[in-house]
């Protein structure tokens, strides 16, 4: 267990480190409070120094913006030439910057998760959430340490959480846990909520795979399926069983923990991959990002083997890495083909996410034209 020391008052403390991203606990950790100006900070923070927080809470956010106002530069001064290929790189690598830079300011959560910061929020029934049950009696003497970014997405999280997404295709909510991709985008579901079944098949057998919240798999249980839906995340595992369960469709939908495919065959298999073929930079951005389009190949080539005669598999994918110059159409389909697989038909739809319309995203002229597309395909 990696642990992170400092010194403060004299004496020396020590306590866990906690990084969802991965991110290796800072070697040098001094103590800063709200006397720090932020020019000091943001020489401690290059230097990679972590910044243990002991201030007023709602300063450190302050801090922490003031962080991002100097690491701020243009991501569109990156790509010479306008090259939409590099614009994209360069946007991920002044992404990536900032938040190396701004996860260096770190607070100190006590064994039951509080947070002894003056003016700070009650933190413990998110952090619960998302990491598991502290020691309300104080038995574990630990503390544990993480980035302040890291704490202010548990609180989104566990808000996201109990408030619930609107699925219009649902007429209800599904509820993301911590870790989980929340599916705030919901052209991809009316995809699959109106798409036609497979032809001669009243009550399908599917899969879903990746199936994240368990959306996809609700909306095919609604639809009259018996679905088995698969994640290799024991939070999705978690999350779906209980997203499904609220539903009243758990006799219909079975969740199990696989990495990818489970045993049998479907009349229908529903697969969502991460749309861009990029390599992701946080366990978070796994629902983003699939390197050398894995996921998707995965998919695709055992597809035949899991089908049975007749049946269909949906691939719901976007054309947003085409248009980045990440992966060509023609690309794709020699996918399909070298899979065995032929395509039945196609139903497509525009965007209706916020950034589509976001003239300030770098990456707005890409997003505005994205269409996201059902493939259906079938062997042979």
């Amino acid at each position: 267990m990696t642990t992170i020391s400092w010194t403060e008052n004299g004496s020396a403390f020590s306590a866990r480190w906690h990084s969802e991203n991965g991110s290796p606990a800072p070697a040098r950790v001094v103590v800063v409070d709200d006397r720090t100006s932020a020019n000091a900070a943001h020489r401690l923070a290059r230097a990679e120094t972590g910044l243990l927080w002991r201030g007023d809470f709602h300063n450190a956010r302050q801090l922490s913006r003031a962080l991002e106002r100097r690491q701020q530069r243009s991501p569109r001064s990156a790509a010479a030439g306008g090259d939409v290929a590099s614009l994209f790189t360069g946007h991920r690598a002044t992404r990536a910057a900032r938040a190396e830079l701004l996860g260096r300011v770190l607070v100190v959560l006590e064994p039951d998760y509080s947070l002894g910061l003056r003016r700070a929020p009650d933190v413990r029934k998110a952090c619960d959430h998302a990491y598991g049950t502290g020691d309300p009696a104080g038995r574990d003497t630990e503390r544990t340490c993480v980035s302040l970014p890291e704490l202010l997405g548990v609180l989104s999280a566990y808000q996201w959480h109990v408030k619930g997404v609107d699925i219009p295709a649902l007429d209800a909510r599904i509820h993301p846990d911590y870790g989980v991709f929340s599916p705030v985008r919901g052209e991809y579901i009316d995809l699959v909520a109106r798409a036609p079944l497979p032809p001669g098949v009243e009550q399908p057998q599917a899969f879903d795979l990746g199936t994240g919240t368990g959306v996809l798999a609700a909306v095919l249980a609604r639809r009259g399926a018996q679905v088995v839906a698969t994640d290799i995340n024991r939070r999705a595992v978690t999350c779906a069983r209980e997203n499904l369960r609220r539903l009243g469709l758990a006799d219909r939908a079975r969740v199990v923990e696989a990495d990818l495919w489970p045993e049998g065959r479907a009349d229908l298999v529903v697969c969502n991959p991460p749309w861009l073929p990029a390599q992701p930079t946080s366990a978070l951005e796994l629902g983003i990002y699939d390197p050398d389009s894995e996921m998707l190949r995965r998919f695709l080539h055992g597809l035949p083997d899991h089908l049975t005669p007749g049946g269909e598999g949906w691939l719901i994918l976007s054309d947003l890495a085409e248009r980045l110059g990440l992966r060509t159409r023609a690309e794709l389909r020699t996918h399909i083909a070298d899979a065995g697989l032929r395509v039945a038909g196609r139903h497509d739809t525009a965007p209706r996410h916020p950034r589509a319309t976001d003239a300030a995203d770098p990456l707005h002229e890409a997003r505005r034209h994205e269409v996201t597309s059902l493939w259906r395909l079938v062997c042979g």
